[in-house]
């Protein structure tokens, strides 16, 4: 049985489900689709404590995502989740190991 500790607050919820068509279900698929692992993002007007990470991946329809979250006290808070640029895409091919 797959378990993750992901939050994912109301208003998050609510943005995910209106702005991007995505539902929670979607974003959990990714973190255990996902082949590479996550970036940090080190945009001086995006830094965090504890840092925001990212990472791209397809969910089990096949909707490849940009998945954005920080990491803290063992639990995963999404911050934000959307379809995949190009950008992003290259950015993530090139640098993720």
């Amino acid at each position: 049985m797959r378990s993750l500790s992901l939050v994912i607050s109301k208003k998050i919820e609510a943005k995910l489900r209106t702005k991007h068509s995505i539902e929670p279900t979607e974003v959990e698929e990714c973190f255990y689709n996902r082949t590479k692992g996550n970036l940090v993002d080190t945009r001086e007007n995006h830094k965090t404590k504890p840092p925001t990470e990212w990472f791209i991946a397809k969910t089990d329809k096949e909707r490849l995502l940009k998945v954005i979250f920080v990491l803290e006290n063992g639990k995963i808070y999404i911050k934000s989740c959307f379809d995949a640029d190009s950008a992003s895409i290259r950015i993530y091919e090139r640098k993720a190991k």
